[in-house]
């Protein structure tokens, strides 16, 4: 599938900070100081991107997890919204795949273009990918998180007498839903934007249903950049989990 122009580059961008992140971890060790070495890890991500957006889109504006917010954003025909290091604590952890790269655009409102790179998998998914076909199983199997288990989140899976898979990242657990070891993401204990974006956008081309947990549409580039929640779900399951999320 040919990718355009923007698709290469988040493509490329995400997998390159993830190198750079892969390096870095080397570093790690047991007289490590752990709260500096992620800190180091974020903004050495977070500057590459900036600057290869900055290179590449001298005219695009940047919303960055790691970046001071600059409300012209606001006005852009253009944002890109990056998340350097998703599932900082589990990059912290060796022998952790579950943290990710994201990188996402939004032109004139609409979330088009994403990219999640999981470094330590060696792959990097992007919305260039398109739709992929998945085969039905039983039982639904709900990506949550190792520490944080949100009571919706956890009324849903016991409906649907759920497996539960533990993993770091927003980003890891998305992508889990779209190659198919997950059926379900669903998030209710409070995210940003760029926890979400890129995610979303790879996870809607290939398929999937994607939305607030009440259903509406996610929006992204707001003034505000909280986004609470999310659920990224195999298309067939959204109706019943929408139903129970919202009790």
């Amino acid at each position: 599938m040919t990718r355009t122009r923007d698709e290469q580059a988040a493509s490329d961008i995400a997998t390159a900070a993830g190198v750079l992140l892969l390096d870095h971890r080397k570093a790690l060790g047991s007289d490590t100081n752990p709260a500096e070495f992620k800190d180091a890890a974020d903004r050495l991500s977070h500057e590459f991107i900036v600057a290869e957006l900055a290179r590449l889109f001298p005219d695009d504006a940047v919303l960055s997890e790691e970046g001071a917010d600059d409300t012209a954003r606001l006005n852009a025909h253009r944002v890109w919204i990056v998340d350097p290091l998703d599932g900082t604590r589990e990059y912290g952890e060796l022998g952790r795949s579950d943290w990710a790269v994201h990188v996402a655009l939004i032109e004139k409102g609409a979330l088009t273009v994403g990219a999640v790179a999981m470094p330590a998998l060696g792959v990097t998914y992007s919305s260039a990918d398109g739709r992929q076909e998945r085969s039905s199983a039983l039982p639904v199997r709900v990506a949550v998180s190792r520490t944080r288990r949100p009571e919706p989140v956890m009324r849903m899976a016991d409906s649907m007498g759920a497996e539960l898979i533990e993993m770091g990242s927003a980003g890891a657990k998305a992508m889990a839903v779209v190659r198919g070891d997950a059926d379900i993401y669903a998030h209710a204990g409070g995210q940003y934007e760029w926890d979400s974006a890129a995610p979303v956008a790879v996870a809607q081309a290939a398929g999937l249903h994607v939305s607030r947990i009440d259903g509406s549409e996610l929006r992204y580039n707001q003034e505000d950049p909280w986004l609470p929640d999310l659920l990224i779900c195999r298309p067939e399951l959204a109706p019943q989990a929408l139903e129970v999320l919202n009790r």
